[in-house]
């Protein structure tokens, strides 16, 4: 009797060895999958900011007037692919300035993440975790900031820990 509860011992331990093996280290892999989006608005000459938060809302604050004009708002969208339990950590980059196509510019910041950095990821691959990132744009009045398109390009840097 005693020795066959040791055998039975011996097998769960084995067996809870296996189940806990890590994963081997793999490096994480980022697709951009939507650009942030700022839709249309109005200038007054007061100016002000246009805000998309993570989630897809958009707020305005001072004189701006948001349109609906067929242009949608949205946040940045990336997609990580990593092991489950991974950590991964966002860091956003400098304001930038982005250019209009009549002259003028505007600045952007990036803001607050969905998920909130830093993040345990729980997918496992290939499925991908999305990453949605707003922004903060700093608007002057309609005469420094005629209408028209304005463009430009930010970084963010996706840390695996």
């Amino acid at each position: 009797m005693i020795f066959l509860s040791g055998i039975i011992l011996c097998i769960l331990m084995l067996h809870n060895q296996v189940l806990a093996q890590e994963e081997p280290p793999r490096p994480m892999k980022l697709s951009p999958y939507q650009n942030l989006s700022f839709g249309a608005f109005i200038a007054g000459f007061g100016g002000g900011t246009v805000i998309i938060y993570p989630d897809g809302t958009r707020s305005v604050t001072g004189d701006i007037i948001p349109v609906f004009q067929g242009y949608q708002h949205h946040p940045a969208i990336f997609e990580v692919e990593a092991n489950p339990g991974v950590v991964i950590s966002i860091m956003n980059g400098p304001n930038i300035t982005l250019t209009g196509s009549n002259g003028g510019t505007l600045t952007l910041q990036l803001d607050n993440s969905i998920p909130s950095s830093p993040f345990v990821n729980t997918t496992r691959p290939p499925f991908r975790t999305q990453v949605r990132i707003g922004g903060t744009l700093m608007v002057g009045n309609m005469l420094d900031n005629p209408a028209g398109d304005y463009i430009g390009t930010f970084s963010v840097t996706f840390i695996q820990e």
